[in-house]
């Protein structure tokens, strides 16, 4: 009877310990089959992109000028890559950028012979602002923005930023016009992208701070039309005074060039500037100046390059480059340069580059003399 009380008990046990463990598997066997499913990784995970970014960009250089001038300055007409026989930095930058649908904005600071030189003018730290502007879309389905702040120039083909030009050194055409501008911008790009369209509202030629004295506004405008990847036309313009009021001489500036590109090896820029200013307050009558500049690249393979340049400044009046000579600034140029890719972020360059004006307007070991010779080497990186 013992024994059968004790089986009895077993038998129970047993049962209550296979409906703990039938209500244990009810319960729990979901979440253990879960963890032996492995996720999908056919499907892309979404990721939400940050606005805002960082970037900066340095060019070093060295420059020989055969001119061999004491106290290193280059020509007063050179604003890039401006000093001889010594290592130095062009431009060096760091910028942040951020851009939504409906917002955007570039803050990038500076340093550099660049913005010695092109920033002489400007007070304390603005020296070293290289852009600083603010845009916001004003509308929802077209590409029309309104940007306001220290933008890049919207004239001319070459930039600041060595790299994105086609020679290691500036054309005299865009040492000579504006790389930078303050004041506002309304912009319009077609939704094909083969049309863009800008009006300006500006402080000056090349200024953040207007002169003083000045109360003229500014104005320029920027057409440009891309029919296809192969040629691109742009045309820009620039009215304003950049003199005080008591003395204002208005000018009427335009930028004209096209950019062609027939095969991947092969590109040709042409470009052509033709400016006026009055000679005096309310005169009829206008000092000119133009340049006409032609620039064919041609690249070897990936990583080399070739390009060579040939251009004719004329500004007998000193307009733009004051000589105080009988004929005035009547410059021609050449130049040939060989770029070598060394990375994706990395370019090496070297440049052999002439001028021969007119007058006797260059110095050669303390003499005038009409013509400029000088080699210059560059290494650029952006990150």
């Amino acid at each position: 009877m013992h024994k059968l009380l004790i089986m009895d008990d077993k038998e129970k046990l047993r049962n209550l310990m296979a409906r703990i463990l039938g209500l244990f598997g009810i319960l729990f066997l979901p979440v253990l089959a879960l963890g032996q499913i492995k996720p999908d990784t056919t499907k892309p995970v979404a990721q939400e992109s940050n606005p805002l970014s960082y970037s900066g960009y340095v060019e070093t250089y060295y420059c020989y000028d055969f001119g061999n001038p004491s106290d290193h300055n280059r020509p007063g007409f050179v604003y890039s890559h401006n000093r001889h026989n010594e290592v130095n930095l062009n431009l060096g930058f760091v910028k942040a950028a951020y851009s939504t649908d409906r917002v955007r904005g570039n803050l990038a600071l500076m340093a550099g012979t660049y913005a010695n030189a092109n920033l002489a003018n400007e007070p304390g730290v603005l020296q070293n602002v290289f852009e600083a502007n603010a845009g916001v879309r004003l509308s929802k389905t077209k590409n029309l923005w309104i940007d306001a702040g220290i933008l890049p120039s919207h004239i001319g083909f070459e930039s600041a930023v060595g790299k994105d030009c086609w020679n290691l050194t500036r054309s005299l055409l865009a040492d000579n016009s504006p790389y930078f501008e303050s004041g506002a911008r309304i912009s319009y790009t077609s939704s094909n992208e083969k049309w863009y369209l800008s009006a300006l509202l500006l402080n000056g030629w090349q200024r953040i701070q207007r002169v003083e004295g000045n109360q003229t506004p500014s104005f320029g405008h920027q057409l440009t039309w891309k029919p296809n990847t192969k040629l691109l036309v742009n045309s820009s313009s620039f009215i304003g005074n950049n003199k005080p009021d008591s003395v204002r001489q208005m000018r009427y500036f335009h930028n004209l060039y096209a950019v062609y590109q027939p095969t991947d090896a092969i590109g040709i820029t042409l470009g052509f500037d033709i400016g006026a200013e009055q000679k005096s307050k309310n005169s009829g009558d206008y000092n000119t100046w133009f340049t006409p500049v032609l620039i064919v690249k041609y690249a070897l393979n990936d990583a080399l390059s070739l390009a060579a340049r040939g251009e004719y400044y004329q500004d007998k009046n000193g307009v733009i480059i004051a000589t105080g000579t009988e004929n005035g600034f009547q410059t021609w140029g050449y130049s040939l340069n060989l770029d070598y890719k060394v990375a994706d972020n990395a370019l090496w360059r070297i440049e052999g580059r002439g001028l021969s004006s007119r007058d006797p307007i260059f110095m050669r070991n303390q003499k005038s003399t009409t013509s400029n010779l000088f080699a210059t080497t560059s290494l650029a990186i952006s990150f």
